[in-house]
């Protein structure tokens, strides 16, 4: 009976797996079908570091956390099987996503630059895209999670930006992201700051808020530089016409 529950738990473990392995590789065909093969790898690659910072941060905090899914043009996530029981947690596991997914960005940058590639800096942008994108502050975006620990109110600043992100691009992404983050507003909107269960939840040190706020914005503004720099150096090869890998 020991025997069979315990090759019952491996497959299940294996299962877990394989359908993380296998979501992975339907994301880097789906990438390959438009940008190539090696770009696909290299940007899934990235979104891969990004989900794990999330993974690392939730371990560190003893969270029952599953193995990053992927979703072709969407990104992907991992499933939190105990939620956080805090506004500090939750920014805690919200900021290791970019947080390493940025570094990795950076690494690519570096070595596009000491190595003179273009394919590299174009990567490099695409990843430091990634995690600015993912800063907006609204839940589900990464941002939402981090500016939590500031209090819900702070969502209503991210509305704005997705409202001039989608009259920009006019993407069908933004819209599902809409849709998702129109219950969280709501909750916000109605939420009764006088209820132990939000103060309990929401009570976090000053000292604590404002260490995530500078990290929040210390990122943002790096990967906004970032972003710019590596974009305007893709421009520089592509008016050469050198874009090789």
């Amino acid at each position: 009976m020991i025997k069979l529950l315990a090759l019952l738990l491996t497959s299940a473990k294996l299962g877990k797996v394989a359908l993380s392995a296998g979501s992975m590789l339907l994301s880097i065909f789906a990438y390959a079908m438009l940008y190539g093969w090696p770009f696909a790898v290299g940007f899934v690659m990235l979104i891969f570091v990004h989900e794990l910072g999330h993974y690392i941060a939730a371990r560190r905090r003893r969270l029952d956390v599953g193995l990053p899914t992927f979703i072709p043009f969407v990104g992907a996530w991992i499933q939190l099987k105990e939620l956080p029981h805090d506004a500090e947690t939750e920014a805690y596991v919200g900021l290791g996503g970019p947080l390493l997914g940025s570094i990795a960005a950076g690494i690519v940058f570096y070595l596009g630059v000491n190595y003179r590639s273009p394919f590299l800096i174009a990567l490099a942008y695409s990843g430091f895209f990634l995690n600015l994108f993912n800063l907006i502050p609204v839940p589900p975006f990464d941002g939402g999670r981090i500016t939590a620990v500031l209090g819900p109110k702070v969502w209503f600043l991210g509305v704005p930006i997705l409202v001039g992100l989608f009259l920009i691009w006019k993407s069908p992404l933004l819209l599902i992201m809409a849709l998702l983050a129109a219950p969280h507003l709501l909750a916000a909107w109605r939420q009764n700051p006088n209820d132990p269960h939000v103060q309990a939840y929401y009570g976090v040190p000053l000292a604590v808020r404002f260490q995530y706020g500078a990290w929040y914005l210390a990122l943002a503004a790096i990967l906004a530089v970032l972003a710019y720099d590596s974009h305007n150096m893709m421009r520089g090869y592509a008016g050469t016409g050198d874009m090789s890998t």
